[in-house]
């Protein structure tokens, strides 16, 4: 518990300095480089079979958990595998664009943030696309890396983010992924399932009055989603924006039937603001929540040693007393 404590003040530090710093330049950011070395590591072990596709996610967690080792800082190793600010900052070029009526800029901007094809999406289509990206990335650039750090410190944020990265890598469903990329996918799953589920849980606690819409959206609309945590994260967000999310979307040559999330109209490129603002928030209350229980683990620590301190003076006050007592 003593050292959960310590890690969520560290956690809560390297929060901030994603927020205040942003990301390094892309040329020496380590996942860009992790990204790097597992591209190789494809290149020489792919086959179409699930066996090496475990042996593949098993080499990138332990190089991720190894990095995380070697860093030993809670506070860095968050600052480096969380991605909130440029999340955002990316989210609110695109509204801009929307808002200027600058659709194919939008739509060449948006394949930073979704895997979709753009080509075909209106205003609305780009703004739906956007705010689930920002309610899913929410979790997996702010909410998990935290979650990770603090149940196993430095180890934990940077083998997180390891297994994030393989997945966007592998784990997608098409013809040479589909068997390779299951063991990446389904450990991203594990992964994520409590942070998915913490997220919602926040975006509840900060827009209490959309919270029984919240809850009705994560637990009757989610489950339909074929992710079990993007569903989670995308319907919390739904909710809580009053809009509806998910539909007909295209990757590439494969079409997919998303499910309805949320009850409303299609979003717009306002609402891309107001997801953004949710999405700063509950990284606020994240760093609040964690520098809080660094706090008060702290004034425990300082209670107890005053304590100690005065129970020493009490016990030597005695002593003192009854050698004066025999003297006497």
């Amino acid at each position: 518990m003593n050292q959960m404590a310590r890690r969520s003040g560290a956690a809560a530090l390297g929060l901030l300095g994603d927020r205040i710093g942003g990301e390094p330049p892309p040329s020496v950011h380590p996942v860009r480089g992790f990204g790097s070395l597992m591209t190789k590591l494809e290149q020489r072990i792919w086959a179409d079979r699930r066996s090496a596709g475990v042996v593949y996610a098993a080499t990138g967690v332990t190089v991720g958990a190894v990095v995380g080792t070697l860093l030993r800082s809670t506070a860095c190793a968050v600052a480096l595998t969380a991605a909130g600010r440029e999340l955002r900052s990316v989210a609110l070029q695109i509204a801009d664009h929307l808002a200027a009526d600058e659709m194919e800029s939008a739509r060449a901007a948006l394949p930073a943030l979704v895997g979709r094809d753009p080509s075909e999406l209106d205003e609305s289509g780009i703004a739906a696309a956007v705010i689930e990206s920002v309610a899913e990335n929410s979790v997996d650039a702010v909410v998990a890396p935290v979650f990770w750090a603090v149940v196993a410190g430095s180890p934990g944020a940077t083998a997180y983010r390891a297994v994030n990265t393989m997945d966007a890598m592998v784990g997608r469903l098409d013809e040479r992924y589909r068997q390779f990329g299951w063991a990446a996918a389904r450990i991203d799953d594990v992964a994520n399932y409590v942070p998915a589920r913490l997220f919602a849980v926040l975006v509840a606690a900060l827009r209490p009055r959309r919270a029984r819409a919240i809850w009705q959206a994560v637990c009757g609309d989610a489950p339909a989603h074929p992710s079990p945590n993007a569903g989670v994260a995308e319907a919390a967000v739904a909710a809580a924006i009053e809009r509806e999310l998910g539909g007909p979307l295209r990757y590439g040559t494969r079409h997919e039937d998303r499910p309805r999330l949320g009850d409303g109209p299609r979003p717009s490129a306002a609402d891309i603001d107001a997801t953004v603002r949710l999405a700063s928030q509950v990284e606020l209350l994240v760093t609040a929540l964690t520098g809080a229980i660094w706090i008060t683990h702290m004034k425990a620590i300082r209670r107890a040693r005053n304590q100690s301190v005065a129970t020493r003076q009490m016990s030597t006050a005695k002593r003192m007393m009854k050698a004066t007592d025999s003297i006497l």
